[in-house]
């Protein structure tokens, strides 16, 4: 069967602790390790990607170490999710660095940036595409902590791994930052996680406009639903059962289908290609 069908509604109602984990998932999610095929459209980049350890950020990881980058896996506390990511980046002949620890806080993705600054002696490009969501139904239900928690993961620590990260970067630099459907269209039962991605799309756009002049380019990809450990550990299994049946394809995204975008916009043939937000959506209108 076609990786792709595995994940076409019904799926198994399965539930998990946040974070989540790649082998607890049925079926198992497809980040391109049997597919992907590089043609060194990113050889010899030196590039840190956050929430690498798994789905869409595994994924990128696979693609970018075959098209010739070098890799540092930024993740929470998966270790043996992080290593499978960190196994594939070796066999694709590329370095891979495993930074575990929380990019909530300023001082860790200060420490992320000085890392692969150490490791690598530059950066060339930057994924920010950690993310945390939780599902709830109620405005009263939501917690001020959990308010807070999902601001710092996906938008204060863009700002602080941006901010670290530019001087260390030369022209022709990309920076690329994960958004979502929720940009646009969002879904009122992930308000705080809709909310930080519409707040990604806007920083990106800002950004761009401020890094033209050192040639640096920022743009979004705004995902549809994708089949990742963050859908079973945030939200309950009747909505896991139905992921992506509502989207005119009919199924969630494997996390390979994505790959491809972010390799493009890394690449130095997206040279004209800044504050653009890509939608990757399964046939749904992003605006």
């Amino acid at each position: 069967m076609d990786k792709r069908d595995e994940v076409k509604p019904p799926i198994p109602e399965q539930q998990q602790e946040t974070p989540g984990t790649t082998g607890e998932m049925t079926p198992r999610p497809d980040h391109g390790e049997d597919s992907y095929k590089g043609s060194g459209r990113l050889q010899d980049k030196k590039a840190v990607i956050t929430g690498a350890d798994s789905g869409i950020g595994r994924a990128i990881a696979i693609a970018f170490a075959r098209e010739g980058a070098d890799v540092l896996i930024s993740y929470l506390s998966e270790h043996d999710d992080a290593k499978e990511t960190a196994r594939w980046v070796e066999e694709a002949g590329r370095k891979a660095v495993l930074v575990p620890g929380d990019i909530q806080d300023a001082n860790h993705c200060r420490s992320i940036i000085d890392r692969a600054v150490k490791e690598f002696g530059r950066i060339d490009v930057l994924v920010n595409n950690a993310a945390h969501q939780m599902t709830y139904e109620e405005l009263g239900d939501i917690p001020d902590e959990e308010w807070d928690a999902t601001f710092r993961t996906n938008i204060h620590s863009m700002f602080y791994l941006t901010k670290a990260a530019v001087p260390h970067m030369k022209a022709g630099g990309a920076i690329i930052n994960t958004t979502s459907i929720n940009a646009d269209k969002p879904n009122p039962t992930l308000l705080a996680y809709a909310a930080t991605k519409g707040a990604i799309q806007n920083f990106t756009a800002g950004l761009a406009q401020l890094l033209a002049e050192k040639d640096i380019r920022a743009n979004c990809v705004a995902p549809g639903p994708v089949w990742t450990p963050l859908l079973p550990s945030t939200m309950p299994p009747e909505t896991v059962k139905d992921l992506g049946k509502a989207y005119p394809i009919g199924r969630p995204a494997q996390p390979r289908e994505l790959a491809p975008v972010y390799v493009m916009l890394a690449s130095d043939e997206a040279s004209y290609v800044s504050g653009a937000t890509v939608a990757v959506t399964g046939g749904k209108p992003f605006m």
